[in-house]
């Protein structure tokens, strides 16, 4: 574990070192919630959930250990402003909106008409369950239901986008990596939003046919296990990510 913080530690004194006009830096990590909310009000707060890919309770507690808190040099009203993904998207400007989901990056983006109009944190599948890469629909929602994994698990605020296997997009804890049994995990204010937001597949009768696809969802590769999170590389967190010239989403009732 120490050597893991070690090589963290070196990406990010390395990534500083060669970005001159960095948008980041990092700072100590609170130790409780009292200074958590002493030193960063309920906004910034929530921008820091963004940029750590953590949400507020795993700010504190982080395992594997970090080296701080990823922080703006300024902080600005527009949480669009951090997105790591780029404000305009061409393959996307045919749908009226389209989801993409960046496993190295362990965040989405939202787009209509190719403008992008969201973006968050996520916790995709774990290395022994991961979430399926490719092109998806959003195909039907549930307020909250049971897990098929564990009748424990309640899961909020639930979009699906595979049919067949139940993957979705859900509220769930986001501790800082992939960590979901193959779904996309999301903070609460996201998950909400999404499941306003998304549109359902319409089915015939036989409930067999898709007569109109739900909202495209494209699942970009996979989460390099092992190497340092990506949004820890300083340097490149003001670069927005270089997205596919072309997506495409199947319409079959899977």
């Amino acid at each position: 574990m120490a050597s893991r913080f070690a090589g963290l530690l070196l990406v990010l004194v390395a990534s500083t070192a060669s970005a001159q006009s960095t948008m980041f830096h990092v700072e100590p990590l609170p130790k409780t919630k009292s200074e958590l909310t002493k030193r960063f009000t309920s906004a910034q707060i929530e921008i820091l959930e963004k940029l750590n890919r953590r949400d507020r309770e795993h700010l504190l507690r982080v395992d594997p250990p970090v080296p701080g808190l990823v922080v703006p040099d300024t902080w600005i009203d527009d949480p669009l402003a951090y997105s790591p993904f780029p404000s305009t998207w061409a393959a996307a400007e045919p749908h009226a909106k389209a989801i993409v989901v960046h496993q190295a990056l362990q965040a989405f983006g939202a787009y209509e008409h190719g403008a992008l109009v969201r973006w968050g944190p996520v916790s995709t599948g774990r290395k022994e369950t991961p979430t399926p890469e490719g092109s998806f629909n959003l195909t039907w929602r549930a307020r909250s239901r049971r897990s098929t994994d564990n009748e424990d698990w309640l899961l909020e605020w639930y979009f699906n986008f595979v049919n067949e296997r139940g993957v979705s997009f859900h509220l769930f804890d986001l501790p800082g990596y992939p960590a979901s049994h193959a779904c996309v995990r999301m903070l609460l204010r996201d998950a909400q939003w999404l499941y306003a937001w998304g549109e359902q597949w319409s089915l015939d009768d036989s409930r067999r046919e898709v007569m109109m696809a739900g909202t495209p969802v494209l699942i970009l590769g996979t989460y390099p296990f092992g190497e340092p999170p990506a949004w820890l590389a300083l340097d490149r967190l003001s670069t927005p990510v270089d997205l596919p010239v072309a997506m495409s989403a199947p319409a079959t009732a899977r």
